[in-house]
């Protein structure tokens, strides 16, 4: 009985010791949680609560025009948000002036303001007048936050050549299409960050140094489009699409010896500062991303072909041209049903003559004519400096049967970009040599810029075919069906293109698609030019439609550039 309680105390102390080891091991375990587990956050949350610290926005750069006027411009903006803790004026009446204000809804804002927070989101982006007249109000609990805007003096002028900036998907802004999104990491610049320890109230403590690092500002790019040109080629579009009855077009004007692109205008256009207004469709530039079958205007790019080969001459008669032309079971037809045995080349392109053309093309080969089209940049990519170009690749080399061949000869079963075209014919103009077509000239920046330096041309036919085909695109010019359109005394070499628009495996009958492209003065060109007309209703044919609008303005080009008369 004695040993029983003698052993009590024993087992008590066992117990107790335990439970104890069991606490100190708990104690250990929570202090490894929290040190070691959750040590990093800890330390970043204590952090939190002595530093501040924040992103400081670079301001984007600036677009320019050829003679340094503004295309795009960084502008102040505003971020308006309401403390609904602090608001004591009526939710309804605030909602309803803020509305108009704001260009708003009126249930979204009240919905909004009804809502208890120190920091509720109305409206980004506002500009300098409608803060001022927000403030007027003297709605106390309505706050500001500096933004950055972007501003389009010539508002939808050159829409889909500069682009727009947008959000991204964390909110940030960013470039989209054209020259914005192309040159969005130096138009961006690099964001800054503002560090500082602040005392218990929140407050910063000025007496300490802090961290910080400049935002540096995004870079201006100087471009090659020519305000007045740009303008011109907008309003004369606009005209000719609604005076033949167009779907849309196009307007390309380029330099030939230099690439440059004095502009590039297109429609149906969009407002890039009101872009949400519009639908995707309209922001794609169609001179560089839409593709289209361009019918006799590439009959100059395989006439130059055969030139520089040394397969024809421009007296070379053909031989295959007194009649339509059977391939397999087809019929190869010229465009007016009229045949001239023995025809020379240089009619053939004047005369527009396709069955001609398919001689020049059986002379070439398949792979020859490849060859050339590849040279001349027909389904690549040109690597011109806007955002959302697309190449159509032709054909394998090898896969191409007699009637692939002879189609392409005229400028059908190929398809090609506007700016591919321009810039093929922009060889022919400068004597033979292929550029790569740009828009931005030039970077500058805080007491600096710098000129964009340019690739070495690619020599593609000798400069005795490109003069052998312009002397022929002059004659198409001044005897061709488009002759009545040509603004006398002006020497032009140019081409018309009545192309058939490809829908399921077969050509439509009733639609087809319009384009003239040619360069002036002939003998010393100052600009290439390409008007595409998409379906026009009010004719057949090109030399009816893009010819006349092309010859419009050039006309003006003519007077503009100080291009005299050579007659």
């Amino acid at each position: 009985m004695r040993d029983r309680k003698k052993n009590k105390p024993e087992w008590r102390l066992i117990i107790f010791s335990v439970i104890y080891l069991l606490l100190f091991t708990g104690l250990i375990l929570r202090l490894i949680y929290w040190q070691v587990i959750r040590g990093t956050d800890l330390s970043e949350g204590a952090k939190g609560q002595y530093k501040s610290s924040r992103i400081t926005v670079a301001p984007r750069g600036n677009i320019l025009a050829s003679d340094g006027s503004f295309w795009a411009l960084r502008t102040d903006a505003w971020f308006v948000y309401a403390n609904t803790n602090e608001l004591t004026a009526n939710v309804s009446d605030v909602s309803n002036k803020l509305a108009v204000l704001l260009d708003d809804d009126e249930s979204r804002l009240f919905s909004l303001l009804s809502k208890k927070s120190a920091y509720v989101p109305l409206k980004q982006k506002i500009d300098n007048e409608t803060k001022k007249n927000i403030e007027a109000l003297g709605i106390k609990g309505i706050g500001f936050e500096t933004r950055e805007a972007r501003y389009y003096p010539e508002a939808s002028t050159a829409a889909q050549l500069l682009g727009f900036v947008g959000k991204d998907e964390t909110g940030a802004d960013i470039g989209y299409f054209g020259l914005e999104g192309y040159y969005n990491l130096p138009l961006s610049g690099k964001p800054g960050f503002l560090g500082r320890e602040k005392d218990a109230h929140g407050s910063p403590i000025l007496i300490e140094p802090g961290k910080s690092v400049s935002a540096i500002n995004g870079i201006d790019l100087l471009t090659s489009i020519d305000k007045r040109i740009q303008i011109l080629a907008e309003a004369k579009l606009k005209e000719g699409i609604e005076k033949y009855g167009a779907l849309g077009g196009s307007i390309t004007i380029e330099d030939p010896k230099t690439g440059e692109i004095l502009a590039m205008a297109s429609y149906p256009s969009y407002d890039p500062s009101n872009y949400s207004e519009y639908g995707n469709s309209f922001f794609k530039n169609p001179v560089i991303s839409d593709t289209f079958e361009p019918g006799s205007i590439m009959k100059v790019i395989v006439m130059a072909a055969g030139l520089d080969a040394g397969l024809v001459k421009p007296d070379t008669e053909c031989d295959i041209c007194s009649e339509p032309l059977k391939l397999d079971k087809y019929f190869i037809k010229t465009w007016n049903n009229k045949y001239h045995p023995n025809i020379s080349m240089t009619d053939v392109i004047v005369d527009s003559d396709n069955v001609g053309m398919v001689f020049v093309g059986q002379k070439l080969g398949a792979d020859g004519l490849y060859s050339y089209f590849d040279n001349f940049g027909v389904g690549q990519l040109t690597g011109i400096d806007l955002q959302g170009e697309s190449a159509p690749p032709l054909r394998k080399k090898g896969t191409w049967n007699m009637v692939d061949l002879a189609t392409a000869s005229f400028g059908q079963g190929v398809a090609v970009t506007g700016i591919q075209m321009v810039r093929a014919v922009s060889a022919i103009a400068n004597g033979g040599y292929m550029l790569i077509p740009k828009v931005v000239t030039g970077l500058k920046g805080d007491g600096w810029e710098e000129k964009i330096k340019v690739e070495s041309p690619k020599k593609v036919i000798s400069s005795e075919a490109a003069t052998q085909i312009t002397q022929m695109m002059i004659e198409a010019a001044d005897k061709g069906e488009a002759k009545w359109a040509k603004v006398p005394g002006f020497k032009v070499a140019g081409k018309t293109g009545t192309a058939q628009i490809p829908v399921e495996g077969h050509y439509d009958s009733t639609n087809t698609n319009h384009s003239f492209i040619g360069f002036a003065p002939a003998d010393k060109p100052k600009f290439v030019m390409l008007v595409t007309l998409k379906s026009p209703q009010s004719s057949p044919w090109a030399a009816e439609t893009a010819a006349p609008l092309w010859y419009t303005v050039a006309k003006e080009l003519f007077l503009y550039l100080g291009i005299e008369p050579s007659q």
